[in-house]
């Protein structure tokens, strides 16, 4: 007879002997069993309850390492890095912050999945539009437009006023109507750049910018505009890159100082190539978390990018100088790659809009492969819209690159219809969505009942097992795949070119076994069963995007960058799922906290349903837009009254 528990409540055969482990849930200890080899032992997916009556009780992470920066993170770093006492190090890190107990020693019938991939299928969409999948990039900006809500437009520049960033479509009227000329932006654009740089905000927007290039392209722009021979919307429309994305004339460096040595920078990636092809300015290279290693932004190399709303807070990362130059207003878009939140996190904590598309819609080909299967590229934006707009551009797979199996149709949402969609569900679970700070639960919470309210909508309560085990898994998996990819060039490198913290990063991420890969892949396939389930029943799952605002910068972290594993938790903590499944995700500004720090709200949809994702953030945008607020940190390129 075998005794088997949920989760953290240990599975073990019963004729095996037992050690007693304490967990905290709610705030008081929970007694488990669990067997002498330390490791749980999963019963199967098919027979866990996803019901909100559901005994899965809910793990909050368990997190155990201390904030270290300056000499501290020094002496930890070597310490791990010495061949005495690092791999016993490691050893104490992975078993007290629970890796052995539900990934690496942890039993599962399952399977392993590899790559999240999604074959595609029908959703049959409300309000949609299918296009030719096979259509140039400017005409599927143009398509998009067609499928934009005027009154959103006429809100936008209403006789009421409030404030907002310009728009994609504000730059392309300016343009056709000769108040502005791409030429004028550009200019301003680099003067914010060099101000946005100097002593004392030092904001490190970006790692790279060459204005002579930026000018360069935004003669080109100019010259077709005053030709009335604009290639689309995106014309002349400055957008940001972020260092880990292929663009020319710019090296790659991943946030390092290293990478680019080893790795040269020969086309442009296939995203930038489509931007290019409407039109589009590119302006540099933001900048980033060293190797997308962290959730901070600070990069001891090119400086900690700076919250526009605070400089004195975090941007959040890795795609930090992208968010940061949107909320900022000097690119109306940025283009981010998101492997474990690295779009969505930034762009809620600088009160911006976040994109991450399903694995596999946009091209990977030209971007770091840091981490091959949960590695994404996504849009920053102002609005919704806009990062629709963008998303029209550089979507649609590589048919010669791709097999047969992932081809899929191409589905615009018709933002514009004067039917809105109905009967939406929101799968809700509500112990995750609360393992957050008083006022982001407040904050999402009333925009949730909101949203519900005004549409008609329902909430579906739901519960989610195992999401800190996914955690921990994803974390195997990122770990793994960033030293893999990398291990040619580790080999050459002198260790001291890297940031204290990424080189504690590269010391845990070069521990992972092949066993324990594989072990978290076997929860990649659990986790997938279990969010199908959930979205046979609801069309998105709905959860704040961080569980806490941006937190400060200290000086101690400026120089090595910082260890902060609790706070960095609670970042992550409703991202993890976007990445490791290949789900669509997307984060909207819903509000601020007491200190005026901009607070998201994610929706997390099946897999292809990108048009639903974006009428439904169209949705919530459009409840809270009036209550945006300005950064401290703003330049207005346009320069018009935007307030």
């Amino acid at each position: 007879m075998e005794t088997r528990w949920s989760l953290t409540a240990i599975f073990a055969p019963s004729r095996q002997i037992f050690m007693v482990t304490s967990f905290e849930y709610d705030d008081q200890p929970h007694q488990v069993d669990v067997p002498t080899n330390g490791g749980v032992v999963y019963k199967a997916a098919k027979n866990v309850d996803l019901g909100p009556d559901s005994q899965e009780f809910y793990l909050k992470a368990n997190v155990k390492a201390p904030r270290m920066a300056g000499i501290l993170a020094k002496i930890f770093a070597w310490f791990l890095e010495s061949r005495i006492f690092g791999k016993l190090l490691v050893y104490i890190l992975k078993r007290n912050n629970l890796i052995h107990k539900l990934v690496s020693h942890a039993e599962l019938e399952e399977s392993p999945v590899y790559v999240p991939q999604h074959p595609f299928e029908e959703l049959n969409e409300q309000e949609v539009k299918c296009i030719d999948s096979n259509l140039s990039p400017p005409e599927k900006v143009r398509l998009a437009i067609d499928c934009l809500d005027s009154t959103t437009e006429h809100v936008l520049n209403g006789s009421q006023p409030f404030f907002h960033r310009w728009t994609i479509l504000d730059y392309s009227r300016a343009y056709s109507s000769g108040q502005v000329t791409p030429y004028m932006v550009a200019e301003r654009l680099i003067a914010a750049i060099k101000d946005s740089s100097c002593h004392p905000m030092q904001m490190s927007f970006f790692i790279n910018y060459n204005a002579e290039d930026i000018l360069k392209q935004a003669t080109k722009s100019t010259i077709r505009y005053k030709n009335g021979q604009q290639i689309s919307a995106l014309d002349g429309v400055p957008i940001a890159i972020k260092d880990e994305i292929d663009c020319l004339p710019y090296p790659t460096t991943g946030g390092t100082k290293w990478l680019h040595k080893f790795r040269s920078c020969e086309e442009d990636a296939c995203c930038v190539k489509r931007l290019r092809l409407c039109g589009a300015i590119i302006v540099g290279k933001t900048n980033m978390h060293e190797l997308g290693a962290g959730t901070s932004g600070i990069n001891p190399h090119y400086g900690a990018s700076r919250n526009p709303y605070d400089a004195g807070k975090i941007t959040g990362g890795s795609s930090s100088g992208s968010a940061a130059v949107v909320s900022a207003g000097l690119c109306p878009v940025a283009l981010g790659v998101d492997g474990g939140g690295s779009v969505r996190m930034p762009a809620a904590l600088c009160g911006v809009v976040g994109l991450k598309p399903t694995f596999g819609r946009i091209p990977h080909s030209g971007v770091l492969p840091l981490n091959w299967t949960v590695g994404m590229v996504g849009v920053l934006a102002g609005t919704i819209e806009d990062a629709f707009l963008v998303y029209a551009a550089i979507s649609g797979e590589l048919p010669s690159h791709q097999p047969s199996s992932l081809v899929h149709k191409a589905y615009f949402p018709l933002l514009g219809s004067k039917k809105l969609i109905t009967d939406i569900r929101l799968a809700k679970y509500g112990e995750w969505f609360n393992d957050c700070s008083n006022e982001i639960k407040i904050c999402c919470s009333s925009a949730v009942d909101q949203l519900c309210d005004h549409y008609g909508w329902k909430t579906v309560e739901v519960t989610i097992p195992e999401i800190e085990v996914m955690r921990l898994a994803h974390y195997v998996t990122i770990g793994s795949e960033c030293t893999t990819s990398l291990s040619s060039y580790l080999e050459k490198l002198n260790i001291s070119e890297s940031g204290w913290d990424v080189r504690v990063a590269l010391c845990v991420y070069g521990s992972f076994s092949s066993q324990e890969y594989i072990k978290a892949q076997k929860i990649r396939n659990r986790q997938m069963q279990f969010h199908n389930n959930i979205f046979a029943k609801a069309d998105v799952i709905v959860a704040p995007t961080t569980g806490v605002t941006a937190y400060p910068i200290l000086n101690d972290a400026l120089k090595t960058g910082e260890l902060d594993y609790i706070n960095g938790a609670a970042l992550v903590r409703y991202q993890i799922s976007g990445n490791f499944l290949g789900l669509p995700a997307v984060t909207v500004p819903v509000g601020y906290d007491k200190n005026g720090l901009p607070i998201g709200l994610q929706f997390i949809g099946r897999p292809w349903s990108e048009p639903t994702l974006i009428h439904i953030a169209h949705a919530m945008q459009a409840l809270r837009i009036r209550e945006y607020r300005q950064p401290q940190v703003f330049y207005d390129l346009l320069l018009k009254d935007i307030k």
